[in-house]
Order: structure tokens, then sequence, then C-alpha cells
């Protein structure tokens, strides 16, 4: 059965560096909590299309376009002696709005995660409103289904939750706020 999950950020960040960091495949690992030692295995980029005019400065990092396709490897657990690969593709990316990526091989029966973002003032602040849409299938039928009631749905949140505070850190690192 497929699940969504669907999350959202409000950063004070204008949206070109906030769209080139997420659009950037090397920060993905820096997204994981520490104990799951998350590392990029092997990386073949796709350049994305050109900027569109007017989109502001060109990003001084790597962006992965449709096409591009990526192995990391994570524990699954703390501790665990064992780490789980995970292949993914770029399947969608227009500057400055979305990108969408798709696991190829890995954990899930499907994986599907849509990076949306737009500029978005609050409380006269200029920023960039992130939002995670998520469509997701576990493995197993049945038993799948039982994982997913007692702790998948729960860790995925939790990943979010702390993606979202990660984001936060490390963007408050790197770029003026707006």
């Amino acid at each position: 059965m497929r699940h969504t999950f669907e999350a959202e950020q409000w950063l004070p960040y204008a949206l070109e560096p906030v769209f080139a960091f997420f659009a950037n495949p090397q920060n993905l690992p820096r997204l994981m909590p520490d104990w799951q030692k998350a590392r990029i295995e092997e990386a073949m980029y796709t350049a994305p299309p050109p900027r569109p005019a007017g989109a502001g400065a060109a990003p001084r990092s790597v962006a992965a376009g449709a096409g591009s396709r990526m192995i990391i490897s994570f524990r699954p657990f703390p501790y665990s002696p064992f780490r789980v690969p995970w292949e993914a593709e770029i399947a969608e990316f227009a500057w400055n709005d979305h990108f969408c990526d798709t696991q190829l091989r890995g954990p899930f029966a499907y994986w599907r995660h849509c990076h949306r973002l737009k500029a978005e003032s609050r409380e006269g602040r200029e920023g960039t409103l992130l939002r995670d849409e998520l469509e997701y299938e576990l493995p197993m039928g049945p038993l799948g289904e039982l994982a997913h009631a007692i702790a998948v749905k729960g860790q995925i949140r939790k990943i979010f939750d702390f993606r979202h505070q990660r984001t936060a850190e490390l963007m408050a690192r790197m770029v003026p706020e707006s």
C-alpha cells in the first residue's frame, strides 16, 4: 500500500541559496542523523538544465539535474554492524522550483520524494518555503504494513523533524538571512 507524507519548513533565506543547497547531492549525508554514518558510495551527476534568465547568481556548488544517480549507504539503526545501500535518481528538476528523486534500489518497494521550494515572506521577512512531498511503499505486503504502523510511520516523521532542524543549523552557517 502506498503512503504519503508531507512536511513544510520556512527558512529566512533567499530562494536561490536554499535551492542550491538542496540540489547539491553532497549535502544529503549532512541531513541524516550522525549515528547513520551516511556516505556517498557512488555518484553520476547529470548537469541540470541552464538556469532561467534572471534567476540570480549561479550556485557555487554541484547541482544534480534530471538523470543524476547516486548510491548512498547508511546504518539502519544505531551501532548496526551492516549498512543499507540506497540507489536514487533525480527524476525531475526545475531550477528554483522543485526536484524529485526516486529510489531505484533500496529498502522501500517504492519511494518518490519531491522537494518544492518557493519564495515566501512572513512577518515582513523574505524567505523560502520548503515543502517535502513523499510517497512510499514498504516491501513484504502485510508484514510491511505492520512495520509501517508500528515503527516506520513514526520514523519518517522523526527523520523529517531532524532534517528540518539540521537544515536550519546548516543554512545559518552558510547563508546570511534575507
